[in-house]
């Protein structure tokens, strides 16, 4: 980000760009960033090349030519899997591409082998920008700079109350905040009952607190929430699958606790957001080991159950969570 950054600010562009990773706000970002500053809203000197299906021989033919009446010509390549397959001769071409041709790859966190010989060009010739999920004190930052800009202030306590609310994805906690400022109005300062009233609870929240009042008997409680998401239109086998999924990663950060393992090593392992982990071993430890394993198994029993024809998929979900 910094080198897109500097390069931008400068006017010396790199002959090529890389942007992976499983972050799509910043990959956007970036991208926006270099076309705009290399060619704007010029569309005869930018060709963008798209899928799998990518021939490298078309992109060749319009990277050895030269910008019209321009300074640069951009060449965008995105989702190709060129990284991960032969690329033919495309790595040997960059050697020899005009100073005015720049590259830009896009591709996901698992579209890309740092052991292919595109990788390794790239890397020698221009710039590999790896954007992965921020930490909680990055998004705190760049979403206390957002709320600055339009004069709102918010204190750390209330930022990770927020952050609780929508998880580590930048898409998202964009548009929470663009209700906040919107529901704020003339007021300056963002307080947690503003984000209460506005926000949007991510589904697995909902999931969590049903498997905390489901667990300690609190049943209408439990299916209240479940009643609240069926009326937000969520399918039942989806809900089945988050509740298997926490249920789950409860299991696992209990096995991880046990071995000692570190906590953004758990996330990882468990596909949530560091500053989340707290909470998931807090829940965890609640439970013994074989209870969580005979949740587990009661999750995938209702869904072959419902897959198998012999229960309606409502009545397999209601009977789990009263049954959990």
């Amino acid at each position: 980000m910094k080198v897109i950054s500097e390069d931008i600010k400068n006017g010396t562009f790199q002959p090529v760009y890389l942007l992976y990773g499983d972050e799509q706000f910043l990959i956007r970002s970036c991208k926006k960033r270099l076309k705009d500053a290399l060619v704007g809203d010029d569309t005869i000197n930018c060709q963008t090349f798209v899928g799998s299906g990518t021939d490298v021989n078309a992109v060749k033919e319009y990277a050895q030519g030269f910008p019209f009446f321009a300074e640069h010509r951009l060449v965008l390549l995105e989702d190709t899997g060129l990284f991960k397959k032969d690329s033919g001769n495309l790595p040997e071409f960059m050697d020899t591409m005009p100073d005015t041709t720049c590259m830009v790859f896009v591709e996901p966190e698992d579209g890309v082998d740092k052991r292919s010989r595109l990788y390794k060009k790239v890397s020698k010739l221009g710039y590999v920008a790896h954007l992965e999920r921020q930490s909680k004190e990055d998004l705190g930052r760049w979403a206390g700079g957002l709320l600055k800009k339009d004069g709102k202030r918010i204190t750390s306590r209330t930022m990770d109350h927020l952050l609780e609310m929508t998880g580590d994805d930048m898409d998202r906690i964009r548009s929470e905040l663009d209700k906040l400022i919107s529901y704020l109005g003339e007021r300056d300062v963002v307080e947690i009952e503003d984000i209460d009233a506005i926000c949007s609870r991510q589904i697995e929240d909902r999931i969590f607190d049903m498997i905390r009042m489901a667990t300690s008997g609190n049943r209408k409680g439990a299916m209240e929430l479940y009643y609240d998401l069926l009326a937000l239109k969520e399918a039942p086998l989806k809900i089945l699958a988050l509740l298997f999924r926490q249920i789950n990663q409860l299991l696992q950060a209990q096995e991880f606790l046990a071995a000692g393992r570190g906590q953004k090593e758990m996330a990882q392992a468990l596909g949530i957001p560091p500053f989340a982990v707290g909470k998931t071993l807090a829940q965890a430890r609640l439970y013994k080991k074989e209870r969580l394993t005979e949740l587990v198994k009661a999750c995938v029993d209702a869904e072959e159950a419902v897959k198998s024809g012999n229960l309606p998929d409502q009545i397999a979900l209601e009977m789990l969570i009263v049954n959990l």
